[in-house]
């Protein structure tokens, strides 16, 4: 029986970096998280210690911060392409190279004054292989809460199942959603990116749910329907759950106004959207 090594990859994971525009009086700020990964000709080193191919992961981290003041941040789909592209293209040994970015939010307070923001990371990863670049964008932990027009009845009954059906509840999740471009182009990646979480949202506040697989169907259906530029859409949405309180013992009702919050065990719900003639791309996702 032979042993061999099989699919491999290294890199720089969770760069942070801070980039302070100055150009003018107001300041414009840009919060990042970047994490490299190469993938190539790298069997020496992981069978015989040869370590001539491999480009330190240090390397790859000091690329990051010189790339960004000699070309500015911008949007991160960019930034990510620039920076794939010179890892291929720079070392012979490396054929694939993956760039992961996740953009915290701060909201302006004055020409130089900011403050950190919810409402979900903006992400983008960016695959290039030397011929073909593939742009998937996304947003990450975005909260968001129906209090009603949410049910969850007619499910299946085993020997096991306690839970009862509801015609009224709380829907509440923490969108994990990554939608892939057609192309690795875009004239303005800031504004496709808020549109996307724009129709995202609407299609969550708009769909009366009777049941987060449908909710996430729907989902991702607005955002390919109101973006011909998005081929695909992938979602994962934790059910957030939101228990009534049994105010009984205390002499008091309780008509849907007390709820218990939860944040595990909670149920995971997944899925794909996409265009039935949408053109391959299992590259932009699997490394």
């Amino acid at each position: 029986m032979a042993i061999v090594l099989g699919a491999n990859r290294y890199g720089k994971a969770e760069v942070r970096l801070v980039h302070v525009a100055r150009d003018t009086d107001r300041h414009e700020l840009t919060d990042l998280n970047v994490s490299v990964a190469l993938a190539g000709d790298l069997a020496d080193t992981h069978l015989a210690g040869d370590n001539a191919k491999v480009l330190p992961t240090d390397s790859q981290k000091n690329t990051v911060y010189a790339f960004a003041r000699r070309h500015g941040v911008g949007q991160i789909e960019e930034f990510g392409l620039l920076l794939a592209r010179h890892f291929v293209d720079s070392q012979p040994s490396i054929t694939r190279a993956r760039v992961h970015l996740e953009q915290f939010g701060w909201q302006r307070l004055g020409d130089h004054s900011f403050a950190r923001t919810g409402g979900g990371t903006r992400t983008a990863m960016v695959t290039y292989d030397g011929a073909q670049a593939w742009v998937v964008s996304g947003v990450t932990d975005l909260v968001l809460l129906n209090s009603t027009d949410s049910e969850f009845d007619g499910f299946v009954a085993d020997r096991y199942t306690t839970l009862a059906g509801t015609r009224d509840r709380i829907l509440a999740t923490a969108v994990d959603a990554r939608w892939r471009h057609a192309t690795a182009t875009c004239d303005d990646w800031g504004s496709a990116y808020a549109e996307a979480r724009r129709l995202l949202v609407e299609s969550f506040v708009d769909t009366y749910s009777r049941s987060l697989q449908q909710t996430l169907f729907a989902m991702g259906r607005r955002v390919l329907e109101g973006r011909p530029g998005i081929v695909e859409v992938r979602l994962a949405l934790p059910n957030r759950h939101h228990f009534l309180v049994d105010l009984a013992p205390f002499g008091l009702d309780n008509p849907g106004e007390i709820f218990n919050a939860t944040d595990r065990p909670y149920g995971l719900i997944e899925g794909t959207v996409l265009r039935d003639d949408a053109p391959p791309g299992e590259a932009a996702w699997t490394f």
